[in-house]
C-alpha cells in the first residue's frame, strides 16, 4: 500500500512538473528578467497613446488646411456623374418620381401646387443635365460634399480629444516641434519617474495629423476624402513620463499590479516545478512498475494498437485544455482580487487543479501502458501491422490497382469537397466570387452531377447484370457505354459471360464424348472378346475337322492380335495425354524421315487406288524432335488416308518451310465417309470420321498423332471442307 501512495505522489509531482514546462513555454519569456514596463501590454499602450498624441493634441490639423488639400480627378466626376445612371435614365426617373405626384395636383385642381411640383421637377433636371454638361458644376458639388466630411472629421476630434485626456491624464510629456519651435506640456516631467521616454533629433517623435480612429468619417457612400492626400507627420524632440506617483493610480495600478502578481505566482509554480521534477525522477522506476502491474491494463491490451493511440492522444488533448485553464486561472486572479472574492478564488482553482490531476493521471497512466506495449522494436511493428490503420492502408492501395479510378475518385472528391466549401464561402462573402462560384457550380458542378449520377446508374446496371450471370442466366450481353473503367469491366464480364458459356458447352461436349468414349471402347473391346470366347468355344467341341480347328485358331489369332494393339494403342494415347513418357529428342531430317514412312505405304496406297503427290523441299529441313514418336505420328496419318480416303482420288503430302521458320507438314485427301463439321472432335479417343464403323482400326489414330505433337510444343490442326479433309502439322524447324 506505502508503495501505491509513493507512486502515487510521484504522478502528481510528475502533472506539477509538466504543468509548470507548460507555463513556462507560454509565458517565462514575458515574465523572466521584465517589468511591467516591458510587457506587451504596455508596449501597445504606448503605441496607441503616441500614435493618437499628434492628431489629437499636438498636431491638430485646420479645417481649411486640410480643405485646401482636396484634390477632385476627373475619374471622380465621371463617377458622380453616372452614380443614379445615364443623362436619360436620371432625366426618365426624376419625371417619373413627379407625374404621379402632378397629376394628382391636376385631379385636385391644384394649380399652384401643379406649378410648384413643376418647377421643382424642371430644376432638378436642369442640375442634371449642367451634371452632364459642365464638369465644374460637378466638381462644385464633390467639393461641397467632402468638405462636409473634413468639418464632420474635426468635430469629431474635438469631442474625442477630451476623452483621450482623460484616459491618458497619467502621461506627462514636453514636445517642442522642431520646426515651429512650439512646445506642449502636460503633467510634471520633473517628477520621479516609473518609465521615461526621451526623443532627441535623431530619433524623434512622429506625430501624424489624422486619427486613426476616425478615418472611417471620410468615407461615404457616393464620396469619400482621400487621406493620403491630408495626411503629414512633424517630428518633435522632448519625453514622455509616467511618474511613480502616477503608477499608483487605479489606471495604471491594476495593470501594474497584475504582471507582478503574475510574475511572482509563475515563479513559484516553476520552482515548485524543478522541486516535484526530482521527485519524479527519483521515483520514476517505482512509478513505471506500479502502473505495469495494474489490472486495469488488461483492458487497453485488448483493443487495437492504433484505437489506444487514438485514446491516448485524446486524453493528452484534454490534458492541454485543463492546463490551458489552470493556466489562465493563474494569470487572471486579478479579476477575483478586485472583486474580494478570495474563497470563491481558491475554491475555483482547487477544483480545477483536482480535475488536472484526474485528467493528467489518466494521461501519464495510458501512456505508459502504451509505452510497455511496444517498447521493443518488434512489438511496434507487429502493433502497427495488426492495426486497423495498417489494413486501411493496404485497402487504399487497392485504390490504385486501376488508375483510372483512383484518379476519377480522387478528382471527384475533391470536386465535391472544394465545391462544397466555395459555395458556402460564398454565400458568407457574397459579391462577385459569389457569381463566380454559382457559376462554376451551375456550369461545371451539376454537368459533373449528372455525370457523376449517369456513371452510379451504369454501376448499378452491371451490377444487376452481373447477379444474373450468377444465378445462370448467361443470354444476355451486359451493356458497354464508352471507354471507362466501368466499360471495361463490363466487357470483361462479357468475356467472363463468354468464357461461362463456352465452358458449359465443353462441359456438355465433355459429357457427350465420355459416353461415346464408353460406348465404343466397350464395343471395340467387346467384339474381338466376343469372337475369342466363341471360337475358344468351338474349339473344345470334339467333333470338329482338323481342317475346322486350324481355321478357327487362325481366327483366334487374328482377333487376340487386333485385341492387343487396341490395349496398346490405348495405354499409349493415355500416357502421352496424361505427360508420362519421356522423349529422345534428337536432330532429325524431316525430309527423309517422311519420305521413308510414305514409302512403306506405297504398295498399300497403290493398292487403294490412291493418286499420291509428294512435295517435297530440296534442301533437308531439321528439328529437334523424338524419330520414333515422329515417325508413329506421320504413319498415323498415312494409315488414315488409307483406310478414308476416297478410292480413285488424288492423297497430297506436303512438307514446307514457312515464312517464320517452322516445318509444315500437310496431308490432304477427299473422304470417302461423310464427316461432321466439328472437325476438333476427331482428336477424341475412339472418334472415328466412319461413324459406322466400317473400317477397321481402334480409333485412336488421330488421337495418338495429336498427344505426340503436343509433347512436342508443336501443333496440329484440321481443317474440313466438305468431303476435303486436311491436316497440318507445325514444329519449329533448326
Amino acid at each position: 500500500m506505502i508503495k501505491k501512495w509513493r507512486s502515487l505522489f510521484v504522478l502528481m509531482c510528475l502533472i506539477w512538473t509538466i504543468f509548470g514546462i507548460f507555463t513556462f513555454w507560454h509565458v517565462g519569456y514575458q515574465y523572466i528578467g521584465k517589468s511591467y514596463f516591458d510587457s506587451e501590454n504596455f508596449q501597445h499602450e504606448i503605441d496607441n497613446f503616441t500614435a493618437e498624441l499628434g492628431p489629437l493634441v499636438i498636431n491638430v490639423p485646420k479645417a481649411e488646411d486640410l480643405k485646401n488639400k482636396i484634390e477632385i480627378t476627373q475619374t471622380e466626376i465621371e463617377d458622380h456623374r453616372n452614380y443614379y445612371g445615364t443623362l436619360g435614365q436620371q432625366i426618365d426617373n426624376i419625371k417619373a418620381q413627379y407625374e404621379q405626384r402632378i397629376q394628382e395636383a391636376i385631379d385636385a385642381n391644384a394649380t399652384e401646387l401643379k406649378t410648384k411640383l413643376e418647377t421643382e421637377r424642371d430644376n432638378k433636371i436642369k442640375d442634371i443635365t449642367a451634371n452632364f454638361e459642365d464638369d465644374e458644376h460637378v466638381r462644385k458639388k464633390i467639393l461641397a460634399e467632402k468638405e462636409v466630411l473634413i468639418d464632420k472629421y474635426i468635430k469629431d476630434v474635438q469631442s474625442e480629444a477630451k476623452n483621450f485626456e482623460k484616459n491618458f491624464d497619467y502621461w506627462s510629456y514636453e514636445l517642442k516641434n522642431t520646426e515651429t519651435g512650439k512646445t506642449y506640456r502636460a503633467g510634471d516631467v520633473t517628477e520621479s519617474s516609473a518609465y521615461k521616454i526621451k526623443y532627441t533629433e535623431r530619433n524623434p517623435l512622429y506625430a501624424g495629423n489624422i486619427s486613426n480612429n476616425f478615418r472611417d468619417t471620410f468615407y461615404r457612400t457616393e464620396t469619400y476624402v482621400n487621406v493620403d492626400d491630408l495626411y503629414e507627420t512633424t517630428e518633435y524632440t522632448g519625453v514622455l513620463t509616467i511618474s511613480k506617483k502616477a503608477v499608483q493610480t487605479l489606471g495604471v495600478m491594476q495593470d501594474y499590479s497584475r504582471f507582478h502578481r503574475n510574475q511572482y505566482t509563475f515563479f513559484l509554480v516553476w520552482l515548485t516545478s524543478i522541486v516535484t521534477a526530482f521527485f519524479v525522477w527519483r521515483g520514476r522506476k517505482g512509478l513505471l512498475q506500479t502502473v505495469k502491474d495494474m489490472k486495469e491494463k488488461e483492458i487497453l491490451t485488448k483493443v487495437k494498437f492504433d484505437f489506444q493511440v487514438v485514446l491516448v492522444l485524446i486524453t493528452g488533448f484534454i490534458y492541454l485544455i485543463a492546463s490551458q485553464v489552470v493556466f489562465e486561472s493563474i494569470e487572471y486572479t486579478y479579476e477575483y482580487n478586485y472583486q474580494h472574492n478570495y474563497v470563491r478564488y481558491i475554491l475555483d482553482l482547487a477544483f480545477k487543479l483536482g480535475v488536472l490531476f484526474v485528467i493528467g493521471s489518466a494521461f501519464f497512466v495510458q501512456l505508459i501502458w502504451l509505452y510497455t506495449r511496444v517498447d521493443t522494436l518488434k512489438k511496434l511493428e507487429e502493433n502497427v501491422k495488426s492495426s486497423y490503420l495498417w489494413s486501411l492502408g493496404d485497402s487504399m492501395t487497392d485504390l490504385f490497382i486501376n488508375r483510372s479510378i483512383a484518379l476519377h475518385s480522387i478528382v471527384m472528391l475533391a470536386a465535391a469537397f472544394f465545391g462544397g466549401g466555395s459555395l458556402v464561402a460564398s454565400m458568407l462573402r457574397g459579391g462577385a466570387f459569389q457569381v463566380l462560384v454559382l457559376g462554376l457550380c451551375t456550369f461545371v458542378g451539376v454537368p459533373a452531377l449528372i455525370v457523376f449520377l449517369s456513371r452510379m446508374g451504369y454501376l448499378n446496371r452491371i451490377m444487376k447484370d452481373t447477379k444474373d450471370m450468377a444465378e445462370g442466366r448467361l443470354n444476355r450481353d451486359v451493356k458497354v457505354k464508352g471507354k471507362s473503367p466501368l466499360a471495361g469491366h463490363a466487357e470483361n464480364l462479357n468475356h467472363l459471360r463468354e468464357g461461362v458459356r463456352t465452358s458449359m458447352h465443353q462441359q456438355a461436349k465433355s459429357e457427350r464424348l465420355k459416353t461415346e468414349l464408353i460406348t465404343n471402347v466397350s464395343h471395340d473391346l467387346r467384339t474381338p472378346l466376343t469372337s475369342i470366347i466363341t471360337y475358344t468355344d468351338l474349339l473344345k467341341n470334339p467333333t470338329i475337322t482338323d481342317e475346322e480347328r486350324q481355321q478357327y485358331i487362325h481366327i483366334l489369332d487374328k482377333k487376340s492380335e487386333r485385341l492387343k494393339v487396341l490395349i496398346e494403342d490405348l495405354f499409349e494415347v493415355s500416357k502421352m495425354a496424361s505427360g508420362n513418357i519421356e522423349l529422345q529428342r534428337s536432330r532429325v531430317d524431316l525430309t527423309q524421315l517422311i519420305q521413308q514412312a510414305v514409302g512403306e505405304h506405297k504398295e498399300d496406297l497403290s493398292q487403294s487406288r490412291l493418286d499420291l503427290r509428294i512435295t517435297m523441299p530440296h534442301d533437308p529441313i531439321y528439328a529437334y524432335v523424338d524419330g520414333q514418336k515422329w515417325w508413329r505420328l506421320i504413319d498415323n496419318l498415312i494409315v488414315n488416308v488409307l483406310k478414308y480416303a476416297l478410292e480413285g482420288t488424288r492423297v497430297y503430302v506436303t512438307l514446307k518451310r514457312t515464312a517464320d521458320g517452322d516445318a509444315e507438314f500437310t496431308v490432304k485427301n477427299v473422304a470417302k465417309y461423310e464427316i461432321s463439321e466439328d472437325a476438333d472432335e476427331l482428336f477424341e479417343r475412339f472418334k472415328r470420321a466412319d461413324a459406322s464403323r466400317h473400317t477397321e482400326g481402334s480409333g485412336l489414330g488421330l488421337a495418338i498423332a495429336q498427344s505426340i505433337v503436343d509433347l512436342h510444343g508443336a501443333r496440329m490442326t484440321i481443317d474440313v471442307d466438305g468431303d476435303l479433309f486436311k491436316v497440318t502439322v507445325r514444329i519449329s524447324a533448326v
